[in-house]
Parts: C-alpha cells; sequence; structure tokens
C-alpha cells in the first residue's frame, strides 16, 4: 500500500490465494487483518483453488465449506480466479458448488481461461464467470468479449500483455480493466496502473476512456466501497500534473491525504510472522537425472531424449521441446552452452525427493537462482547450471525458511529473507526493492537475459497454464493435464 499509493492507487482487488496454499484460511484472515492497519481500500477475494491442482503439494486446502464461512466476511468481494478451467467445462461438481455459492452471495467470480476460445470461451462463461485476466491475443480477448466476459488487460513483472490488447479499448472499453496480476516491489516503485494509462494516452487513445477503464470500470463491477466525485461519495481522488504523463501530485484515500510528490504518508508497520516450512535437507546428488537404460538404446547407441521447457521472457506459458540429451556417467546433465539448464522444485512442507527436469531460456552461463514463490503451492523452485550450484541455492533459502537466492558458481550470493508463509518481507517494501534490484542484477552477472528472471521462475510450477511446468510430483503437461517422463 505504502508503494501503491505514490503511484495514485487508492484501493486493489487482491486475490489472496498466494498465502492460502500455504496457510489456508488463516492465511487469508492474515491479508485482511494486515491491511486494516493502514489507510488503503483492499478488496480480498476468496481462494477458488487451493491447492490449484490435485498434482502438487500445497501447505492447506480451502473446501467449499470454508469459502462459504469466508463470504460471510464482507471483506472479502468475490470469488477469486477459478483456475480449474477442466472443472469448470466438465461441470465438475465441487467446482460449480463454489461458483454457486459466490452467486448466492452475490460475488463476481474471476475467471483464468488461458488459450480457451470458441465454444470452451463459452461454456466457461456460461458457468457464471465474469473476467478473464489470461488473455495473450486480441483474437482470444474478442472471443471471450463475444461470450460477455471482461477482460483485464494485465501488465505485471512477468507476464505482459498491454500491446497485444490495448488496441481493443476504443470499441470495448466499457468491457475492459487494468491489472498488474503479480508485480514485484522493484516494478511497483516505478509505477503502477498510472503507467498503463500514460501508455495507453500516448498511443493515442481517449482520455476519458482510458479513465474508465483504470478508475471506474474496476468500481463497478467488484462493487468497491471507492468514491467516484459524486455527491456524499468517500474522498477518494489524486491530483496528478498533466492527462499525458500523468505523474501522480496528491493520494487522497477517505479524504486522508495519503501520498504526495512520489513520497507516501502511510508509516511502515511492523508485520507478524507467520509461516509454514518444513523442507527435507538437500544435497547435490539430490538433483541427478539418470537416465533409463534399455536393450536398444544399448544395441543401437541411441541418445535418449529430454523433456524440455522453454520459457518466455515476458510470458506464463511455455513450449515443449524433445531434445538429445547430454549423458555424463549415466546421468542427464545441463548443457549450458545450449542453454539447456535443470530445473527442480523441492516440496517445502514434508520430507520428499526433489523433482527434477531441464529448461532452457533463462541464459544462466553459472550458479543457480531458487525460490519459495513458486505458484501456486510455493515449493521451493530453482534453475541452475550444475547441481552444487542448484544445493547451494536451495539450502539458503531453506536457512531463511522462505526468500529469494542466487548464487555464483565463484562462491557469490545474495538472499532475499521472505520469512512471512515464504512469500513476503516483513520489512519497509523500499527496503525489499532494494534487495529485489541487486538479486536481478546478480541474475544478469549470471548470464540471464530475463526482464524479471525470479518472477519467470516462480511460473514454472503453475501447471493450470500451459505447455509444460514441474511440480513437486513431477513433469506435468498443462495440455493433456497428464505428468509425462523428463527423460525418455
Amino acid at each position: 500500500a505504502r508503494l501503491a499509493v505514490v503511484h495514485g492507487t487508492v484501493a486493489t482487488v487482491s486475490d489472496p490465494h498466494e498465502i492460502g496454499n500455504v496457510l489456508g484460511v488463516p492465511g487469508v484472515e492474515y491479508m485482511i487483518a494486515d491491511g486494516s492497519r493502514v489507510p488503503f481500500k483492499f478488496c480480498f477475494g476468496a481462494p477458488s483453488c487451493v491447492p490449484a491442482t490435485p498434482f502438487e503439494t500445497a501447505g492447506a486446502e480451502i473446501t467449499v465449506r470454508d469459502i462459504e464461512y469466508l463470504f460471510q466476511n464482507p471483506e472479502i468481494g468475490y470469488l477469486a480466479e477459478m483456475m480449474n478451467w477442466p472443472g469448470v467445462l466438465n461441470r465438475d461438481e465441487l467446482v460449480m458448488a463454489k461458483i454457486e455459492l459466490a452467486r448466492q452471495y452475490g460475488r463476481p467470480v474471476d475467471g483464468h481461461a488461458p488459450g480457451l476460445r470458441g465454444p470452451d470461451a463459452r461454456r466457461y462463461a456460461e458457468a457464471g464467470i465474469s473476467t478473464d485476466h489470461e488473455c495473450f491475443t486480441a483474437d482470444e480477448a474478442l472471443d471471450k468479449l463475444a461470450v460477455g466476459m471482461k477482460i483485464l488487460i494485465r501488465e505485471g513483472s512477468a507476464a505482459r500483455n498491454f500491446d497485444a490488447l490495448i488496441d481493443l479499448l476504443p470499441d470495448h472499453y466499457e468491457q475492459l480493466m487494468f491489472c498488474s496480476d503479480d508485480k514485484h516491489p522493484d516494478t511497483l516503485v516505478l509505477g503502477h496502473i498510472n503507467q498503463l494509462v500514460q501508455r495507453a494516452v500516448a498511443r493515442g487513445q481517449d482520455v476519458l476512456k482510458v479513465l474508465r477503464v483504470a478508475c471506474r470500470n474496476p468500481v463497478e463491477h467488484y462493487h468497491l466501497p471507492v468514491g467516484l466525485l459524486r455527491v456524499g461519495d468517500p474522498a477518494d481522488f489524486i491530483l496528478v500534473e498533466n492527462l499525458t504523463d500523468f505523474r501522480v501530485r496528491q493520494t487522497y484515500i477517505s479524504g486522508e491525504l495519503v501520498a504526495e510528490n512520489g513520497v507516501t504518508r502511510i508509516p511502515s508497520v511492523p508485520g507478524r510472522i507467520l509461516n509454514n516450512f518444513h523442507p527435507h535437507p538437500v544435497g547435490p546428488a539430490d538433483f541427478q537425472v539418470p537416465v533409463p537404460t534399455n536393450e536398444k538404446s544399448l544395441t543401437e547407441n541411441e541418445k535418449p531424449v529430454i523433456r524440455v521447457i522453454e520459457c518466455f521472457d515476458g510470458q506464463l506459458i511455455t513450449a515443449r521441446h524433445d531434445l538429445p540429451a547430454r549423458v555424463e556417467n549415466g546421468l542427464a546433465v545441463p548443457d549450458v552452452a545450449q542453454d539447456i539448464l535443470k530445473l527442480t522444485v523441492v516440496n517445502r512442507y514434508h520430507a520428499a525427493p526433489p523433482a527434477v527436469a531441464f529448461i532452457r531460456g533463462f541464459g544462466l552461463t553459472r550458479g543457480a537462482l531458487a525460490s519459495s514463490v513458486g505458484h501456486d503451492s510455493h515449493n521451493i523452485t530453482a534453475v541452475g547450471c550444475d547441481d552444487e550450484s542448484l544445493a547451494r541455492a536451495v539450502r539458503l533459502v531453506m536457512a531463511a525458511r522462505g526468500g529469494l537466492a542466487a548464487v555464483g558458481a565463484d562462491g557469490e550470493e545474495l538472499l532475499l529473507p521472505l520469512p512471512v508463509a515464504g512469500l513476503m518481507s516483513e520489512q519497509d517494501g523500499y527496503r525489499v526493492a532494494e534487495s529485489y534490484a541487486a538479486l536481478d542484477t546478480l541474475s544478469r552477472r549470471l548470464g540471464s537475459p530475463l526482464g524479471a528472471p525470479f518472477m519467470t521462475l516462480s511460473f514454472m510450477a503453475l501447471l493450470v497454464i500451459p505447455s509444460l511446468k514441474l511440480s513437486d510430483k513431477g513433469l506435468f503437461d498443462g495440455e493433456a493435464f497428464q505428468f509425462v517422463a523428463a527423460v525418455v
């Protein structure tokens, strides 16, 4: 909140399913209580998919009964994104029970439908789902607009869809909103929704239509307690330098000046720490990938094949490649020269062998990165050039009981502790932003060309966005919705 108000944000629609996956309903209630301590308007959702799938290990489950309990709290304003789109299409009984509860309590239902088109998009919307923020192309967004869904134009730290979707605004501004989805502190320091407003106007979009998308549509769709400058409304408004660059001079919430000329007036308040972190120690040998042997491969001397995830800068989707494995001493190993690195997911909740696969797109030439922010179950996800570096990075995160870590092959290492559920820091947001920027800088020195490598890493375990991802239980084909072998 302290960072957001500087950029003119007076309220957010916040989905607490991250901490819900770690701690369940107590985690959601923690967020509500923590948010109430500052003069900012949070609208929290009831997480609909905790865990996101049955193919991963989460720290908690949020049931239909839990959702009904949460809906009795007026601070819960909507049913958070329904990521189980196969369950919606198949009219799964538990999925539909959650959506029906939202209808009964008068709460809108957020969607999550990457790639759904045509009849599938229609069937998804007909279930009662009102929005989607996962559109990667204008054609996909048009399909969903045609069946009555509203589209959230997302521009976050990892997923950036603004350029692909903004030209929908002239004809569909009544059905559009802006969102950041996931935004790390170093980018939030630079700007928030105000940046999207400025960019849209700079591209020639009508300023009043842009402001409707940014300011009015979310208030009306989510029934936010935010004033719209009508008589009797709460005095929630901002003063900007002009209507071109939208530099925010002052931000007011309920008549209180909360930010002025780039400086927040909301004091930093210490946070309570709670967690759920019980991993088993790991060493380099835990990340080895034995090559399966069979009579055919021995007689014909065929190279085994590895299924390689390809990640993309600014996108959450991945591609799949079946490539010849590099084999040493009976083990499939990284091929750093070809940007084929190891990816691992380590269970943070109890002892279990790490899941290991291969990935390209991170560009590391040495060292490793590790994170306890790993959507959506938030196990420890790491990528690295060798087993020793992977083990070092993962052990740093374990020792801190959550955090982001980067290590170089020469012993260099950085850590940003995240003691609150392994997801958040109790430190001042500006200090966290500095630490996060330092991690990004080290990641670039280690060779990564990605704009937000830790954000990208955090989505490599998100099974509900195709094509190929890795959970703590193994390599997962998000299109076939089943596990596949990492080496064949």
